[in-house]
């Protein structure tokens, strides 16, 4: 038995999924294009690959493969491309997030531990090991999108906008600081 089975990642999977979601609605659609640098993707670019990054383990998951080397990425790549390129407003991009985060969290959530457990060999020649277990390669995408919004978040302070994280963080802290105040002045 583990600790951690295919709801947990499901549950985690949504808090990450709802944070990405929550700062794509915090930054204005005027600052969609902003790119940190000419080679970086840029705020828009970022959303829809996040939106579509999920479908990798999706695909491989759902189909039960287990050698990498069965894949053909190249034909993956191809079409995921195509779908990350597609335009989209701001509205259409948290939909669409809202959808594909939907859509993987509920295949997340009926994962059965022996599922969870089996391991799949890794493309030849790739770094790490030769082996992982599909658990492991199901954290990636949560893991993948944590990076990715990182980057919002710095893109955010560079457009002008506190992340929301960070506004929480700022009112737990001023309503710690009321109520350790409070005590002080009624003892006066």
């Amino acid at each position: 038995m583990t600790y951690y089975g295919g709801k947990d990642l499901a549950n985690a999977f949504r808090t990450v999924r709802g944070n990405t979601i929550k700062t794509a609605e915090d930054i204005p659609e005027e600052q969609y294009d902003f790119k940190p640098a000419s080679e970086c993707r840029s705020i828009r670019q970022t959303l829809a690959h996040i939106g579509v990054a999920t479908s990798i383990q999706h695909t491989i998951q759902s189909k039960k493969i287990a050698d990498l080397s069965t894949v053909n990425f190249m034909e993956m790549f191809q079409s995921l491309t195509a779908e990350e390129n597609k335009p989209r407003t701001k509205a259409e991009l948290i939909a669409f997030l809202k959808t594909e985060g939907d859509k993987f969290a509920a295949f997340l959530e009926n994962l059965p531990e022996p599922f969870l457990a089996e391991t799949v060999k890794m493309t030849p020649g790739a770094p790490g090991p030769a082996t992982k277990s599909r658990f492991e390669m199901l954290l990636a995408p949560k893991e993948h999108e944590m990076h990715h919004r990182a980057q919002l978040m710095t893109m955010q302070r560079m457009c002008g906008v506190v992340p929301h994280l960070t506004r929480q963080m700022q009112e737990r802290f001023a309503q710690m600081q009321a109520a350790a105040a409070q005590p002080a002045q009624a003892g006066r």
